[in-house]
């Protein structure tokens, strides 16, 4: 069974439901999310923050709130909340009420559930303010491949603002509701992408040996990226190369000049990252010369993430915090690290944190067309946070 929730978390249920509807009705993506920030914004001078910021890293609001002591006179007393607000590129088929009001738009991650359990717990914390030193809450763009995160960094929030901690939350599809977990040490995984160009010289296919076909020589780098994997790196670090898109010609009988290929890549560390990195421009070279076409591999398409890694100390915090939430039982502390990728690994390369899973029950996965948040889950990220507050800066 759940654990219950307090009293007086469990009264704002309808009305945390109704915000994370609204929420996911008016998706929005990368950094272009003015409706989200501005309601965030405004409801946190609502709830009597002592400051709200506003456009940090392009459209991330930041707000500051003080214990029943006043402001922290520095970082030992300051600790960092934060929640990501974008949305996914992709068209809604879930067939709720709430559903998508923007064509190809939605909130397929539960960016919008993380946004309301943090706006739940700002409100919580703001009226009881049972804690000492300053809560800075963090309301992120741009986290699905845009590194809003180092956005915000690069903007001076954790200069301005340095704390001592930082934790965020993401929920799970699988894991029940009212359950949480953590990963102890690397969580997510580091990624980075490739464009590849294939430039040959194209020609009829009936007289291939008059053309220089860039087809063939993409499908032996396709071929031989995998083994970047298997024969490269260590069997022990566990890492995934794809090719994930191809794309050349559009006739049946025209060899074409060109062959654009996307690749994406996931490891644990930066060690097998620049591995992976380096074999496979090798491979993309050695393979044009070989077919004798042109290459050309463009690492700029966003900034790579990092490994999500856990610090010891915040890790057990965050547990005491969900076990004094959910009870012993349904909390883990033994979940395995995924290959899936966040940005808040740049938070955590500045600063110690954890960063930990709540339950969303048996929903479809992340980033698919059916998924939607779960509105049940919605007072247990309140209390977690309601909770660690309470643990990082005890009164």
């Amino acid at each position: 069974m759940n654990a219950p929730v307090s009293n007086s978390i469990a009264a704002m249920i309808p009305e945390l439901t109704e915000w994370r509807r609204d929420l996911h009705r008016h998706p929005e993506l990368g950094y272009d999310v003015p409706r989200t920030a501005r309601i965030v914004a405004e409801r946190l001078r609502g709830f009597g923050f002592d400051d709200v910021i506003e456009g940090v890293g392009g459209t991330g609001v930041v707000g500051l709130l003080h214990g029943g002591s006043g402001p922290a006179a520095g970082p030992e007393k300051r600790v960092l909340f934060r929640a990501d607000m974008d949305a996914l590129p992709i068209h809604e088929a879930t067939g709720a009420a709430h559903a998508s009001g923007v064509a190809g738009r939605m909130h397929a991650c539960g960016h919008d559930g993380h946004t309301t359990m943090l706006l739940g717990a700002a409100r919580h914390l703001a009226e009881t303010r049972a804690f000492d030193g300053t809560l800075v809450f963090c309301f992120q763009p741009a986290e699905e491949g845009e590194a809003g995160a180092q956005a915000m960094i690069d903007d001076g929030m954790l200069a301005r603002f340095p704390v001592k901690g930082a934790y965020a939350v993401h929920n799970w599809p699988g894991m029940p509701v009212g359950a949480f977990g953590v990963v102890r040490g690397p969580a997510m995984a580091a990624t980075g992408k490739f464009l590849v160009t294939v430039e040959g010289v194209g020609g009829h296919a009936a007289f291939p040996h008059m053309a220089r076909d860039p087809v063939v020589a993409s499908a032996a780098i396709v071929s031989a990226a995998q083994t970047i994997v298997s024969r490269v790196v260590d069997p022990l670090d566990p890492a995934v190369v794809s090719i994930t898109s191809i794309h050349g010609g559009d006739a049946f009988n025209v060899i074409p000049d060109k062959v654009e290929m996307k690749c994406n890549y996931r490891c644990f560390s930066d060690a097998v990252g620049e591995t992976i990195e380096t074999e496979f421009r090798r491979i993309c070279a050695d393979t044009a010369a070989a077919f004798g076409v042109r290459v050309r591999v463009d690492a700029g398409f966003g900034k790579p993430y990092p490994p999500t890694v856990n610090h010891p100390a915040e890790t057990e915090t965050a547990l005491d915090a969900m076990r004094a939430v959910a009870g012993v039982h349904n909390v883990r502390d033994d979940l395995k690290p995924v290959m899936g990728a966040e940005d808040f690994a740049f938070v955590l390369r500045q600063v110690p944190g954890a960063y930990v899973f709540v339950g969303n029950g048996d929903s479809a996965m992340l980033h698919n067309p059916k998924y939607d948040f779960s509105d049940a889950a919605l007072p247990y990220g309140v209390a977690y946070w309601v909770e660690l507050a309470r643990r990082v800066l005890p009164a």
